[in-house]
């Protein structure tokens, strides 16, 4: 048979379970009242991430399609006995449209303005000003300060 458990030991387990509670709401009160210094937002702004993100897509997107939609082509003009293509021609042209896809992702992004406005519609004119801005990203922070003053 089992023994009745005494009032005093669920008791203690009712406390702690109450003072747990508390603890938590003390916890969140004291987290709520910590306030954050206020710094410049850090990171790409959305308006910014949306222009690189519609250009990436059709400067390397577009690119990357196509190279891979050689090895297709290419396996129906051969398979229809249509002409006769070699493998390294396949590969060759194929390697050819990844890598204008690769130039084409370094384009989106370093073309892109980081106006409110669009800006111009290839963007030629931010790549020098983005270039220094990801150079000055690299760097460690006591070289970015010590640049500023």
């Amino acid at each position: 048979m089992k023994k009745k458990q005494s009032k005093k030991k669920t008791q203690n387990k009712k406390k702690k379970y109450d003072s747990e509670k508390t603890a938590f709401a003390k916890l969140e009160k004291i987290s709520n009242t910590v306030t954050i210094p206020n710094r410049p937002p850090s990171g790409i702004p959305k308006y910014v991430a949306d222009r690189m993100a519609r250009r990436i897509f059709f400067t390397a997107g577009i690119p990357t399609i196509l190279g891979m939609s050689v090895f297709v082509v290419s396996y129906i003009i051969v398979t229809k006995n249509i002409a006769e293509i070699p493998p390294s021609s396949t590969i060759a042209i194929s390697a050819l449209f990844f890598l204008l896809g690769l130039a084409g992702l370094s384009f989106g992004i370093l073309s892109a303005s980081w106006d409110k406005e669009p800006g111009s519609f290839f963007g030629i004119e931010n790549i020098p000003m983005n270039i220094q801005r990801a150079k000055a990203a690299f760097k460690p922070a006591t070289q970015n300060f010590e640049d500023k003053s």
